[in-house]
């Protein structure tokens, strides 16, 4: 069976490097979500904090769903992947990017795990001001940052085998080790301890 790692979170909290880290832990490619939004977002005078327009998100919607077409036509029955996700909890494209990903899952026969990475406010505001954030499109708005911390919840897609990890005062080696052993629990058939959420907090 191949595997689906969804690596959820607020922009800043890591996700990509925590995916690049995790690749080679469990032979996975990394398809991050800057994949299907910067063909797009590069069309605009983009400047990483002025809002953009609502619209321009059918189109990466667009761009996401050809490449998990091509993933379910193409890859190979036991590839593994890696994906990114700023799921936002009762944002409805949020809750569609999730499907999208699921439904591919799905249609692979994947085992899907999803992973919501949490950061604390002040540690994510300073995460969102890294210059390479700004070469790879990425928002680098400090106050949205904060808003959202304050105001919102990483998506929960309720699905059996989600596990939520504290990354605020962890290394991304660290934080991908733990997604890692979370992977192979569940692959191992230790499904008695892992029905419903997991709470992992690193020491």
């Amino acid at each position: 069976m191949s595997l689906f790692v969804l690596l959820m979170g607020f922009p800043g909290v890591g996700k990509l490097t925590i995916a690049r880290e995790l690749s080679p832990l469990l032979a996975a490619k990394v398809i991050d979500n800057h994949w299907f939004n910067n063909p797009i977002l590069r069309l605009l005078d983009d400047d990483g904090t002025t809002p953009l327009p609502n619209g321009i998100w059918e189109y990466t919607g667009r761009v996401r769903q050809a490449v998990l077409d091509a993933i379910v036509a193409y890859g190979p029955p036991s590839a593994n992947f890696i994906f990114t996700h700023a799921g936002v909890e009762g944002d409805e494209r949020s809750n569609r990017t999730f499907q999208q990903i699921a439904g591919a899952a799905q249609q692979c026969e994947a085992l899907l795990v999803p992973v919501r990475l949490h950061c604390d406010e002040e540690e994510l505001a300073r995460r969102v001001t890294t210059p390479a954030r700004r070469e790879r499109l990425k928002s680098i708005d400090v106050q949205a940052a904060r808003e959202k911390s304050r105001r919102a919840q990483v998506l929960d897609p309720q699905q059996p085998f989600t596990l939520n990890l504290d990354v605020t005062s962890k290394s991304a080696e660290a934080s991908a080790a733990a997604i890692r052993d979370h992977v192979l629990r569940v692959t191992a058939g230790d499904l008695g301890s892992l029905q419903g959420n997991v709470v992992v907090t690193l020491p």
